[in-house]
């Protein structure tokens, strides 16, 4: 019997209450120049200079609860806040303007002889920073990309040259390798960052990553992913999900299994494949906007 959305909500108490955690090592996942975090001073650093926080990739966020992220920002001390889509230039024209306002506004400002600017874009990997630069000057130049682009982390690999985004005011930036924090706090912040494609998948495993958002659609009562994949239900379990996913794409594996006769090959459903399946579907925004720290939002 398949069940419609009002009837997975009813049996919500089957939901797993926490994911298990235990036996993750988060320093492992984030290797290289991520693993080395960034320089403690850093934020020491933003507070003299004026700097403005672009949340990208607005479209595959739930926003409904916009006006509690900003104010959660704002306890934390970031009041300029933009949110935008690269993909759709959704936003970008406000960011010049604010940026050009905020340093004119900064008591270190002194452009008398030099009255271009020059801008640093940091952030975590895979958020879109070249993508925000290439959209910039789209926007105020007409013109074509000139970062380097890509859907996994580590494209960008070193600080790159001065690239301008607009004439009037004459701007530039710097495009910049993805930094973390030398520390994650915890393994479900990895978990949550590794499912935004901050770390190469097959350093956490497609099959946890899996796991754990099948763990975090169920207990946000987010079910577009049985509609996607025609399930009979929603489920808990991720072996039953990616098995009728796998038979859904139609990817299966022969397996050998010793018997009392010999090797048999037996025809098993390619969870792995099926795992990557269900990481690039949410990703793309096609099992719906999703907020992965709903739970630190603020209650209404």
């Amino acid at each position: 019997m398949r069940l419609w959305p009002q009837a997975w909500s009813a049996v919500g108490a089957a939901w797993r209450e926490c994911f298990p955690l235990q036996g993750h090592d988060v320093a492992r996942w984030f290797p290289g120049h991520m693993a080395k975090g960034r320089n403690p001073l850093f934020q020491e650093l933003l507070g003299l200079k004026p700097h403005l926080l672009v949340l990208n990739k607005m479209d595959l966020a739930d926003l409904t609860e916009q006006q509690k992220i900003v104010q959660h920002l704002e306890e934390k001390g970031l009041r300029n806040v933009i949110f935008t889509n690269c993909i759709k230039d959704e936003n970008i024209k406000q960011i010049i303007p604010k940026v050009t306002e905020l340093i004119g506004c900064s008591y270190r400002y002194h452009r008398a002889e030099n009255p271009e600017y020059c801008i640093m874009v940091v952030g975590v990997p895979n958020v879109g920073k070249s993508s925000l630069i290439n959209s910039l000057r789209r926007q105020h130049l007409r013109t074509g990309k000139a970062a380097r682009v890509g859907g996994e982390p580590g494209i960008t690999r070193a600080v790159t040259s001065r690239i301008q985004v607009c004439e009037r005011p004459l701007m530039f930036l710097l495009d910049t390798p993805g930094v973390l924090a030398p520390r994650i706090q915890s393994v479900e912040t990895g978990l949550k960052l590794a499912l935004c494609g901050t770390v190469l998948d097959h350093l956490v495993g497609e099959e946890t990553m899996a796991d754990y958002l099948l763990y975090t659609l169920n207990r946000h009562g987010l079910f577009g992913y049985v509609q996607h994949y025609a399930l009979a239900s929603a489920s808990d379990h991720i072996e039953w999900v990616l098995k009728n996913v796998a038979i859904k794409l139609g990817k299966t594996r022969k397996v050998k299994v010793l018997t009392g006769t010999g090797n048999v090959n037996v025809i098993q459903p390619d969870y792995a494949i099926a795992a990557r399946d269900f990481l690039r579907t949410f990703r793309s925004g096609r099992l719906g906007q999703v907020m992965l720290d709903r739970d630190i939002i603020p209650a209404c």
